[in-house]
């Protein structure tokens, strides 16, 4: 959830680790800090809020120095204060760690250290790091890193520094942090895009793993301290890609770059995705997890995978997976869906099900992510960086490779690339000025409202939960999707005069009664909007969508993403970092 920076440079580091925490911020709001090494002395500053704001206060740009580590932090264990900001210290200020994950046994781990001798200035679980660091120091520093991060359990990830050795040193299990190697810089990050600027040569670093960052990186086995052999890559993003440009924010853009995203995503070699479908076909089980909006991905391709080829599908989501862990085996095949691909609930079902020798498949947009690594096969979304933490444009790939394989393992590969690339081509003519303010209309209408519900039948019905997320996230209206047919056991209680009731409508066999359950909130005084290709009576508003028949929920998603983004704006919450929220959910 934490952003981390670390750099060694032949320059001073200060104002490119204040740039790389700003280019992170989505990874962690609630506090930043930075630490350098510079004459014989550690110099930290650290403050509560985002890191602008903490710059503002304290200067993080005015720390000089070669070696570095910067920190944006997503409050697990302890308040939001600044004791409990990053960087944290050893008692004798000689070491200096940032940190991402939970320390489950901190509790454990820091009674010990007080007992001896050790003395603790913050709540948080990452202070016992430094502190069991300090334990082993006599060792070599990266000895005593190694073996500290040997008492740790749970899924964590750390950089330290120490005020003697000119290097950064890093370690791993389950959150990410990956190498960029510059020209007289290193750099390790928990994302590519807080160095994108300076290289796109990368190195990953795997899970009980830890690499000394210096003039060359060399990457050590935790467990044995035996030297890793790694080779580098170049990554296929570029630094504009992850900037806002003339956009007033991330999430407009990525909204509007779906003209072009679900082209990419489905730009794949035919005989990849024939083999995939021929994979899918041989399983006796197949089963797809995720969590959040690759959750709802999920169950929607439950649907597709039962109308387009016949074949039923199992969906759960990611945090519940341990309870069905045991219906897996040898034969069956596990579909993997993830935007960042470092999702933790994600990656431990990858796990679990590797331990039953089941075949993984992802989905995941970020090239090299451990998800990506993890995988027996990925597809990349291509959909490049989505720096908004409200997904929109890996939302859609997702959906429109998922619609893309079940038509591939019916057999009607040509057919499904044809819908896709049509439907491809409709976003790019709906998303236009016109209809924006169309959509911004709406938002006027209905933004002081309490709660929203949303409606839909079939592979809609996880649209509307998907559609309930967005408005969340992004507006903090209380809002909640539903299956049409389920409004009156039960929701249509919550059905008041003028309440927002978002109806999606596709032009198939489902339409129909979709259009009586809109009927059914009208008459208890309900605002029925309409999401649909074609307008109808029952509609008090109505956005218009392209007749995509089986990708309507691609189409039908996107205005309901402009809408959350209109919707925040009236309301003024923060569009690209909603509170309490973070992009990258590297904790359980």
């Amino acid at each position: 959830m934490c952003g981390i920076i670390g750099i060694v440079s032949t320059n001073d580091v200060g104002k490119d680790m204040l740039t790389a925490l700003e280019k992170m911020l989505y990874r962690g709001v609630d506090s930043s800090g930075m630490a350098v090494v510079s004459e014989g002395k550690i110099l930290i500053r650290k403050g509560v809020g985002k890191v602008g704001e903490v710059d503002r206060a304290v200067r993080l740009r005015d720390l000089h120095g070669r070696v570095g580590i910067g920190h944006n932090r997503w409050a697990t264990t302890g308040k939001v204060s600044q004791e409990n900001a990053h960087p944290h210290t050893d008692c004798q200020g000689k070491i200096a760690v940032v940190h991402n994950g939970i320390v489950e046994n901190f509790e454990e781990l820091k009674s010990q250290l007080i007992r001896d001798g050790h003395r603790f200035a913050s709540e948080t679980d990452t202070e016992v790091i430094p502190h069991l660091i300090e334990q082993h120091l006599q060792r070599g520093f990266e000895e005593a890193v190694r073996k500290a991060f040997l008492s740790l359990r749970g899924r964590n990830a750390f950089v330290a520094l120490h005020i003697d050795t000119p290097a950064v040193i890093a370690a791993r299990k389950g959150s990410p942090l990956i190498v960029g190697v510059g020209k007289g810089e290193m750099y390790i990050a928990s994302d590519i895009t807080a160095f994108l600027d300076h290289t796109r040569e990368v190195m990953y670093l795997d899970d009980d793993e830890m690499v000394v960052l210096q003039e060359h990186p060399v990457f050590r086995s935790i467990s044995t301290g035996q030297q890793v052999e790694k080779r580098r890559v170049v990554i296929g993003w570029d630094a504009q890609d992850a900037e806002k440009g003339d956009y007033p924010h991330f999430l407009l853009k990525e909204i509007m770059e779906q003209k072009e995203t679900i082209w990419r995503a489905i730009n794949q070699k035919d005989e990849d995705i024939l083999e995939i479908a021929r994979t899918i076909n041989s399983a006796p089980h197949t089963y797809f997890t995720g969590c959040g909006t690759a959750g709802k991905v999920c169950r929607a391709g439950e649907y597709l995978f039962s109308k387009i080829a016949g074949k039923h599908v199992d969906v759960t989501v990611a945090s519940e997976f341990p309870n069905f862990e045991h219906l897996l085996n040898d034969q069956s095949l596990l579909i993997a869906i993830s935007q960042s691909g470092e999702t933790a609930d994600v990656l431990e079902a990858i796990e679990r099900a590797k331990k039953r020798g089941t075949r993984v498949l992802s989905l995941v947009n970020v090239e090299g992510s451990s998800l990506d690594r993890l995988s027996d096969t990925s597809v990349l979304l291509k959909a490049g960086p989505e720096k908004a933490v409200a997904s929109t444009k890996a939302t859609t790939a997702q959906l429109a490779l998922v619609t893309l394989l079940a038509y591939a393992t019916a057999g009607k590969l040509r057919q499904g690339k044809s819908l896709l690339f049509d439907v491809a081509g409709e976003v790019n003519d709906l998303l236009n000025p016109r209809y924006e303010e169309r959509v911004r209309s709406l938002a006027k209408r209905i933004y002081k409202s309490p709660n929203i519900f949303i409606i839909g039948r079939g592979a809609n019905f996880p649209i509307a939960q998907e559609a309930a997320i967005k408005i969340m996230e992004v507006s903090y209206i209380h809002a909640q999707g539903f299956a049409g047919g389920e409004l009156k056991h039960g929701p249509l209680a919550l059905i008041t005069p003028g309440t927002p009731c978002i109806v999606l409508v596709a032009n198939d066999e489902l339409k129909e009664g979709i259009l009586v359950n809109a009927q059914e909130i009208k008459a208890r005084g309900g605002l029925v909007i309409g999401i649909s290709p074609q307008n109808h009576s029952v509609f008090d508003e109505w956005i218009r969508v392209p007749d995509a028949g089986d990708a309507s929920p691609i189409v039908n998603l996107i205005p309901i993403q402009l809408l959350a983004y209109q919707l925040g704006l009236l309301r003024k919450t923060d569009v690209d970092m909603p509170r309490n929220l973070s992009k990258s959910v590297t904790v359980k």
